[in-house]
């Protein structure tokens, strides 16, 4: 992906989410509940699969050709259209206003082990291989006789290479070895990953939000893109999103897209899982947005709780469809493809 895409993901392989901060007006208005075009009353019944599939197929080939504006007015024109596609920007959503920890407790919602998550998995992948790291050069140390002098050598050309990493690829070697790790040892972190991007995908496409693109392993970003600075996840056509951004102005619309788009995989995880570890990284990223467009601590409290009801309801009314586009995803559906699945899956009565 390209650096001017947003994407998100998880930090064991996570995703940037880039944005240029500026200054936002003061008294974001607040944002209505979107629903659903007015349809006919069986609308499934009549929707033509090969017009659908063939609205998709040209959404992919657009995709891939990096013409993210045609992609974006073929989904947007095919809306409403008899075959057409239903779900993007239909998902509806609570109202938007200050919740209290009490309210989102009585939805369910502990928000203790939902927003702060710490991936277990790949801290104990990382622990024992430092641990290994330390055995291996005082074995090798043993072996070769080495002096003192040739030990700290060693230990400082480790170090450097530490310092490589993180400020030339930002940890991305590092995360490349820990994710790889990660998805050949863990079967759970693999699952777990997959679904993460899959709430990620979904809760984008309801709200509107068209995604570009995804990869589910460090090594798969590595060998698609050829950098260890971009690093997995799912990316989006965020075109609109930086042209609010550059004329110094963020609508309440955008931003709450963006909110709920980066606590979604977060939220799935808890939502599958009982507790979130990955997306530590999300968690930055929107902490960062909020706090660059000025936000008082309350503010943003209150945007992010929303955020969080939000999406964790939009998730848990549409439960089959994330198993479904996981599914897909796991498989390495194209984005056309992955979009068929929801729409297959959605019902037109509780988008």
């Amino acid at each position: 992906m390209s650096s001017m895409s947003t994407r998100l993901g998880l930090p064991g392989a996570p995703c940037c989410f880039w944005f240029v901060f500026g200054p936002l007006q003061p008294g974001v208005a607040t944002v209505r509940v979107r629903l659903p075009p007015a349809r006919a009353a069986d609308t499934s019944a009549s929707q033509s699969p090969r017009h659908l599939r063939m609205v998709l197929e040209q959404v992919n080939e657009a995709l891939s050709t990096g013409n993210d504006k045609a992609a974006l007015t073929l989904v947007r024109r095919s809306q409403g259209q008899e075959g057409g596609l239903r779900g993007f920007g239909a998902a509806r959503q609570v109202p938007q206003r200050l919740y209290k920890l009490d309210e989102l407790k009585l939805n369910g919602i502990d928000t203790s082990a939902f927003l702060s998550p710490v991936d277990m998995t790949l801290g104990s992948i990382e622990r024992n291989l430092q641990i290994a790291a330390v055995l291996g050069g005082l074995t090798m140390s043993a072996a070769l006789e080495l002096s003192q002098l040739q030990i700290l050598f060693l230990i400082l050309g480790l170090l450097s290479l530490w310092s490589v990493d993180f400020v030339y690829y930002g940890g991305g070697l590092r995360n490349l070895v820990l994710d790889t790790l990660g998805h050949y040892l863990s079967q759970k972190y693999h699952n777990r990953v997959i679904q993460h991007e899959a709430g990620h995908f979904l809760i984008a496409y309801l709200l509107g939000v068209l995604p570009k693109g995804y990869t589910i392993t460090s090594f798969d970003t590595l060998t698609k893109q050829g950098s260890l600075n971009v690093q997995a996840g799912t990316a989006f056509v965020d075109f609109e999103f930086l042209e609010e951004i550059n004329t110094g102005k963020l609508s309440a619309t955008m931003l709450n897209k963006f909110s709920c788009i980066a606590l979604a995989g977060v939220a799935t995880e808890y939502l599958l899982y009982s507790i979130a570890e990955g997306g530590i990284a999300d968690m930055n990223k929107l902490d960062g947005l909020l706090k660059g467009l000025g936000f008082t601590q309350k503010k943003a409290d209150s945007q992010v709780r929303w955020a969080v009801l939000n999406t964790v309801v939009i998730l848990r009314r549409h439960e089959k469809t994330r198993s479904q586009l996981a599914e897909a995803m796991s498989s390495g559906m194209p984005v056309g493809c992955c979009i068929g699945v929801i729409e297959d899956s959605l019902n037109t009565d509780d988008i």
